[in-house]
């Protein structure tokens, strides 16, 4: 007999199995497609360079363009140093509420389409209903792109995209955009008695973080308080930074990461042109004069585009009319929503569970949210059969 879950149990499922970004996700790319086959639903599991990851996409009803594509990513963020009150890969529920890693951040989406596929299957459609998971979202939405680009060529191409995020199954539009930089400074080393004879990595790179601030700050100084977003501008923020030897010794190394989140319509790029440009001119020259071989190298690590509002969208429209939300939702955070709307589809974000419990320890989702997850993806299915 072909297995079945409830949402719930699929859930539990998908919890256990550890697919922290810097792990496989094989294990249970290979349990979906083996429940899947179960059902008599054929998936295409699609591998990264390596194989240690893959994709996988599936298609329920006729195979024809005009699709509604359900899109998840299986990747969840690091547990280690938190202190966590249970088994963060086992699912525990405690007060209507389901504890564990992944239950909000965001296996709740897909673990519910996939425990109504024995009753999807069963259906007549008129437009197929896709499932879309991917991997390495976490780690700057890695696994997406390389579905998306097969999309109308070796796999079907949706007419619209739900990106199913914790957004408390509100309909949201536009979310900002993000852009990783490392920042490497290499100095010269001198006794600090004799910091002429030196160039301060550490000092450097202090300098180059004082100009981001400054950037950030003109940034939120002209910023429209009323566009929607949640701070309402672009951000530019340094999460991460290390460098120095001793306390007595003119640093040669120091490195810091970037993060700039950007509204939709603020071009990354620029900002990062603009703060080399201003490195270039003002700060390496008094370095290369003590030593040639000083310097700042500046590598892109990720680079994910926002979500712009599409008023009337496909996918807008059709989602409100099934939530009902008529509200107008913006997030600072980041989905591969942007790259399916890159590649020309119509997006929207809308998903069970609250964004303040992802990545936190003891991460939870509401039981009910599981449940207006199922009725919303059920509504889906019908407008897809009529």
């Amino acid at each position: 007999m072909p297995s079945v879950y409830t949402p719930i149990e699929m859930l539990e499922k998908l919890v256990a199995f550890d697919t922290t970004s810097a792990f496989s996700n094989m294990a249970l790319i290979d349990f979906v497609r083996d429940y899947l086959a179960e059902h008599g639903v054929a998936a295409r599991v699609l591998p990264n360079h390596d194989g240690s990851k893959a994709n996988l996409f599936a298609t329920i009803g006729p195979e024809r363009p005009g699709g509604v594509a359900l899109s998840g990513h299986t990747d969840v963020v690091p547990v280690e140093g938190q202190p966590w009150d249970t088994d963060p890969f086992e699912m525990v529920e405690r007060d209507g509420k389901l504890y564990g890693r992944g239950t909000a951040d965001m296996k709740a989406f897909s673990a519910t389409g996939l425990a109504l596929v024995p009753e999807l299957v069963k259906r007549t459609l008129s437009r197929p209903i896709h499932f879309a998971l991917s991997y390495d979202e976490e780690v700057g939405c890695k696994g997406a792109p390389e579905m998306i680009a097969q999309l109308g060529a070796t796999l079907p191409k949706p007419s619209l995209v739900i990106v199913g995020e914790p957004t408390l199954m509100k309909v949201v539009s536009a979310h900002k955009g993000m852009l990783f930089f490392r920042v490497d400074v290499t100095g010269k080393e001198a006794h600090s008695s004799l910091p002429h004879h030196g160039v301060s990595a550490v000092m450097t790179g202090a300098r180059l973080i004082s100009k981001l601030q400054e950037m950030n700050d003109r940034l939120r100084d002209a910023a429209n308080p009323d566009n929607g977003f949640d701070p309402p501008h672009t951000t530019i923020h340094v999460g991460q930074a290390q460098g120095g030897t001793a306390p007595n010794i003119i640093s040669r190394k120091f490195e810091f990461v970037c993060d700039i989140r950007n509204l939709p319509e603020d071009d990354p790029l620029a900002l990062l042109a603009e703060f080399e440009s201003w490195a270039r001119a003002e700060v390496e020259p008094a370095m290369k004069a003590v030593d040639p071989a000083a310097g700042i190298a500046i590598t892109v690590e990720h680079h994910v585009s926002g979500l712009r509002q599409v008023l009337d969208s496909e996918a807008e429209s059709f989602v409100r009319a099934i939530t009902g939300d008529n509200g107008v939702h913006f997030v600072s955070y980041g989905t591969e929503a942007g790259q399916f709307q890159d590649a020309g589809g119509a997006v929207v974000v809308c998903g069970p569970g609250s964004i303040e419990q992802a990545h936190q320890p003891n991460e939870f989702i509401a039981i009910d949210q599981v449940h207006q997850c199922e009725a919303f993806l059920r509504k889906v299915f019908d407008r897809c059969a009529a």
